[in-house]
């Protein structure tokens, strides 16, 4: 029992773990657990926490068919599925697993943190971008979990170890969220001026590069993806009463100043972690097809909403990301529509012996059964997309619209490289996107009128089924797409929730600290940020 509330809960020491790296050298070589070992090193045990996290960003079985099938991926209709009774209330099995995974990693960090607080002080300022880098990762791994539930332990969690084993004493008491972002926000406004006068030994150099699975040790990528996040988190809470007047000064700093704050704006700096190797062991991309496919669930069918909205715009996308179903007319697309019977729905998604069934279905090839799918953080298009609303904001709508075009195009030739690095011709790769394609597809969704909804519904296709949590929180920012659910007289939750509940291991035994929390540990509670 004392094994099962460690790892379930938020006194997590460090994980024992065994993987290759993209060089083929063993992770065992690359990184050591401190609770198992005599000596390791800040670099060995900086890759360790991307490992650790490694299901949350590179696509996995348990992710997509445990966590997200039944929850995010229902709540935006980014697929369709057969209505059921109280399917707007996140499972305990999603809720529980997303918890554990974040909190092993949060673990992770603060085994990689006390080692190197641990390290003489010359040695602390040479690797200096272990511990900058590390923690912008952190940070965006934490900013989703506040996302998801608001309040969590976070500054004292993973004390495990700090604590001498005391798991009685090492349950963490819950920090405000607004803390939360507060913090994390001040400290990437300083990680993002450090980044830009650092300076690397040659060996620091060879050892980041080794050990950086994310940008490779491009310094360069570090200090976007730290500026990228900075302007996601400041978006997201600029209509807060808390950080309004910061959030639009900060977001002025950051666009009007791009030497000193650049940020991604082409898929060339997409910040993600790219499989080098799809026959790893351990990180890899292979679950993805039994996360979408397995037998009998139907999980990458496509939904009415999403088909429509590409149908209507003649949106080139569509060949990437969708197959027609198998007996559809030719070239015809067709979504689940969510407001039919289960009974109904089942039908049309299984077929009958001598009509199989016409709904398209995500695109095995680009998708699901692509063993190099990266696991992807932060993209060109997204960035593009906030620049957008930021010019939207401040009553420059030339800018916005050129970031909001070049966000469409960004996001047209991502699908496309995504196609591209397949392993998989189970479907025969769709034409090349061509300019006149992209430039009719601009003139049919058009500008001038509704700019925050078109901006917030091609965040929506963008995202689509690839970063889910990302899509949920900008949909519950902008209120835009709107969804209809069918539901019934019985179910709890009759709308989309706006907050994922606490895991039940919480209330079970983080019991006291729980307490403190309770009253807004219900679905309709809206994280401090979500105001419209």
């Amino acid at each position: 029992m004392k094994n099962y509330l460690i790892k379930i809960g938020l006194v997590l020491g460090a994980t024992g773990l065994i993987f290759s790296s993209c060089s083929k050298q063993s992770f065992d070589d690359l990184y050591r657990d401190p609770s198992k070992a005599e000596e390791t090193t800040v670099d060995k045990q900086y890759a360790g926490l991307t490992y650790a996290m490694r299901e949350l960003v590179v696509p996995s079985y348990w992710n997509y068919f445990v966590i997200l099938r039944t929850t995010n991926l229902r709540y935006l209709q980014m697929v369709g599925w057969a209505n059921e009774p109280n399917q707007l209330v996140p499972g305990a099995a999603a809720t529980q697993d997303r918890w554990r995974m974040f909190y092993e990693g949060l673990a992770q960090f603060r085994a990689f943190e006390a080692v190197y607080n641990a390290a003489p002080t010359v040695e602390q300022q040479e690797r200096r971008v272990f511990y900058l880098t590390a923690k912008i990762f952190f940070y965006d791994q934490t900013q989703q979990v506040v996302d998801l539930h608001g309040d969590i332990p976070w500054s004292k969690a993973g004390m495990l170890n700090a604590n001498g084993g005391n798991y009685l004493a090492s349950y963490a008491a819950y920090d405000n969220a607004v803390d939360i972002y507060r913090t994390m926000l001040d400290d990437l406004k300083v990680i993002s001026s450090e980044l830009n006068a650092l300076s690397l030994t040659q060996k620091v150099t060879n050892n980041f590069v080794t050990q950086d699975i994310i940008n490779r040790g491009d310094v360069t990528l570090w200090k976007k993806y730290c500026n990228s996040l900075r302007l996601r988190m400041l978006m997201r809470v600029s209509k807060s009463s808390e950080f309004s007047s910061r959030a639009q000064q900060e977001i002025a700093e950051i666009v009007n100043n791009p030497t000193t704050n650049p940020l991604v704006l082409s898929n060339a700096e997409n910040i993600q972690i790219d499989i080098f190797d799809n026959t790893n062991p351990a990180i890899h991309s292979r679950g993805f097809r039994d996360g979408l496919e397995s037998p009998g669930w139907y999980s990458n069918i496509a939904s009415k909403v999403m088909i429509d909205n590409m149908n209507t715009n003649s949106d080139p996308r569509r060949r990437y990301m969708f197959e027609p179903g198998v007996g559809a007319p030719a070239g015809t697309y067709i979504g689940l529509d969510q407001s039919l019977t289960s009974g109904v729905q089942g039908q049309q998604m299984a077929g009958t012996t001598g009509q199989a069934s016409q709904l398209a279905i995500y695109n095995r090839s680009t998708y699901s059964r692509n063993q190099n799918f990266p696991g992807i953080l932060i993209t060109a298009a997204e960035v593009n997309y906030l620049l957008a609303e930021h010019y939207l904001n401040v009553g420059n709508d030339a800018s916005a619209r050129s970031a909001f075009e070049n966000g469409i195009k960004e996001s047209m030739s991502m699908i496309s490289s995504l196609r591209a690095i397949s392993n998989d011709n189970t479907v025969v790769a769709p034409s090349a996107i061509t300019t006149e394609e992209v430039n009719s597809y601009l003139a049919s969704i058009g500008w001038g009128s509704n700019n925050i909804q078109k901006i917030a519904l091609q965040k929506w296709l963008h995202f689509n089924i690839i970063q889910p949590i990302e899509a949920w929180a900008e949909n519950r920012r902008l209120d835009y797409p709107v969804f209809s659910f069918r539901v019934e007289a019985s179910d709890i939750q009759k709308e989309m929730p706006s907050r994922w509940n606490l895991p039940p291991s919480e209330a079970a035994y983080n019991t006291q600290n729980y307490e403190a929390v309770r009253s807004t540990d219900n679905l309709n509670t809206k994280i401090f940020w979500d105001v419209n």
